[in-house]
């Protein structure tokens, strides 16, 4: 199978990985719209009109699967992208849904959604864990640590200080949905924010769970073909690629 994975910008990197942990295909178009990132501070309608610009773009690849790893564009333009699209669209944040109920059996249990104004703007994430019988939640647009993310502080005071103006007294969730794929490369330093007593629900994951329940994946490819497309600076995307996937 060959697949596509398209982001706003390097993000959707962290879903790469998973899928390369997983040999799922044999062919990973990556498409990162890093000369408009970042859309998580966009209205709906430009959102929607880059969703499908990037769907356009796949079209010359002959892809059997488009993987939305951007949680804002899965939240507001999946289903205009399904509508121009070839072939089967999936995003991240149907694959959080889901893999946040399997993760948590107490329908009571306390979770924490970050990620983008727009995502959390969305209410996508609520919608789908209130249909999971989900309701004590919580949300928080976490923008900040996008640029942080890309800057590549993973740890450290200038992070914690971050930490301690988004969650002030917040005491530890029962999980944390990890609601921007930029968030996974953090995850660590999060955890021990939260004294380790969190489950994190991570994009990446969640995809892999999600495609393994809804596909046959009776085949496994060791070393899938990569090919790491941007619409602004692409050598930039593929040095990232290399560090973040080591290649």
């Amino acid at each position: 199978m060959k697949v596509g994975v398209f982001d706003s910008g390097i993000g959707g990197l962290t879903v790469v990985k998973s899928l390369l942990e997983h040999h799922l295909f044999a062919e990973i178009v990556y498409f990162g719209d890093t000369a408009r990132v970042p859309y998580g501070i966009k209205d709906k309608t430009t959102i929607i009109r880059y969703a499908i610009e990037a769907v356009e773009f796949f079209k010359n690849f002959d892809l059997d699967l488009i993987i939305v790893a951007c949680n804002t564009v899965s939240a507001h333009a999946l289903d205009e992208m399904r509508e121009v699209s070839s072939c089967p669209i999936i995003g991240v944040v149907e694959a959080g849904i889901l893999a946040t109920a399997n993760a948590l059996k107490d329908k009571n249990a306390n979770i924490l959604i970050l990620g983008t104004k727009a995502t959390i703007n969305s209410k996508a994430y609520e919608i789908g864990l209130h249909a999971e019988g989900f309701y004590n939640l919580q949300a928080k647009a976490t923008g900040l640590f996008v640029p942080m993310v890309e800057e590549e502080i993973y740890e450290g005071e200038v992070l914690e200080a971050t930490f301690r103006h988004y969650f002030g007294t917040i005491t530890a969730p029962d999980a944390i949905i990890l609601g921007c794929t930029h968030f996974p490369l953090i995850s660590e330093a999060l955890q021990n924010h939260f004294s380790k007593k969190s489950v994190l629900i991570h994009s990446g994951n969640a995809i892999v769970e999600y495609l393994e329940k809804e596909f046959d994946f009776s085949k496994r490819y060791e070393n899938p073909r990569l090919e790491f497309f941007a619409s602004e600076n692409p050598e930039s995307l593929r040095n990232i690629a290399k560090k973040w996937l080591l290649l």
